[in-house]
């Protein structure tokens, strides 16, 4: 579980990076940075369900401080 959102979390950062390169060096108007953070907020989103689900289903222990 652990490997699979640290994955998740490298594919988000790569996809805000590969937004903000198409910002700076696509001077063609294209929406391919538009498409980059759309990815980026799916895989967002993605991450929160996989640790909901992970908490509810008791793949998270409940720590106490």
């Amino acid at each position: 579980m652990r490997i699979l959102v640290l994955f998740l979390v490298f594919v988000m950062l790569a996809s805000l990076f590969s937004g903000l390169f198409f910002l700076y060096k696509d001077k063609s108007g294209s929406d391919r940075m538009v498409k980059a953070l759309t990815v980026r907020i799916a895989i967002a989103i993605t991450i929160f369900l996989i640790l909901m689900g992970s908490y509810y289903f008791g793949y998270i222990p409940e720590q106490g401080l």
